[in-house]
């Protein structure tokens, strides 16, 4: 999982480079924020924060959420929340089991993409053939092109539209500030979509067991009671969670 993880956040670090740079830069000639004061016997010294450092740390706050985004694990954490809730098993699997099967399989997804990050651009800035900026564009355009191929052309045109700019001429053409939004919104519809699809069988043994009660007049017995069990049994002899994980997995692939 490190040596999976290791390209994305070489390419994280090098798109901070710029911004250390900067601020360190201008550390000395950009006035601070008071943020520490030492006193002791010779006197007193004053420590302070600079604009530029303080907005870094506050962007380097945001940088899991942004990679989380603009990765697989989006549309897979909700298909895996939409189908405990379909099933009706309350916390069963926990919030946990659910985040890290949704994070195991968006590095399983990922892997070819994060594979071109690590050959083409962290590689070749390690051995210093390239420079930072370089470096940063080559990071990037797989990581593009993964969402591109996920993001509807409607998605990506509400967002042009809303912007107000006059479209592009090629796919690669689209900022990775307009992308990301419009990948977002894909993803959700998708996810949506899929589990749409994952309620339907369970929503018809919740009707069928509340028809066979009503009809025994049984009527003060939960269904949701008695057709727990019923899904649990089809959902383990249908091999569920093989052929959920396996059709997540394979609508990335599309």
């Amino acid at each position: 999982m490190r040596r999976r993880l290791w390209p994305l956040a070489a390419l994280t670090l090098l798109s901070l480079l710029p911004s250390l740079a900067a601020a360190a830069a201008g550390a000395a000639a950009t006035p601070g924020i008071p943020a520490l004061a030492v006193q002791n016997n010779a006197g007193g010294q004053t420590y302070t924060l600079t604009i530029q450092l303080l907005a870094l740390m506050t962007a380097i706050t945001m940088l899991p959420a942004a990679l989380l985004m603009m990765t697989a694990f989006t549309r897979i954490v909700i298909v895996l929340a939409i189908l405990r809730q379909a099933i009706g098993v309350g916390q069963a699997p926990p919030n946990q089991v659910v985040i890290g099967l949704a994070l195991f399989l968006t590095l399983f997804v990922m892997a070819p993409t994060i594979d071109r990050i690590h050959v083409e651009a962290v590689t070749p800035y390690m051995a210093g053939t390239i420079d930072t900026t370089v470096a940063l564009q080559r990071g990037v355009e797989p990581l593009k092109s993964f969402m591109l191929g996920q993001t509807r052309e409607s998605d990506i045109a509400t967002f042009v539209r809303i912007s107000g700019g006059a479209g592009f001429d090629k796919p690669e053409d689209v900022p990775l500030t307009l992308l990301a939004p419009a990948f977002v919104t894909s993803e959700l519809k998708t996810a949506f979509q899929i589990g749409f699809l994952l309620f339907i069988p369970f929503v018809i043994i919740d009707l069928v067991v509340a028809s066979v009660l009503m009809s025994m007049g049984m009527m003060m017995l939960s269904p949701v009671l008695i057709s727990l069990p019923f899904k649990l049994m089809l959902f383990v002899l249908v091999d569920g969670w093989a052929l959920v994980m396996g059709s997540l997995a394979s609508s990335f692939y599309r």
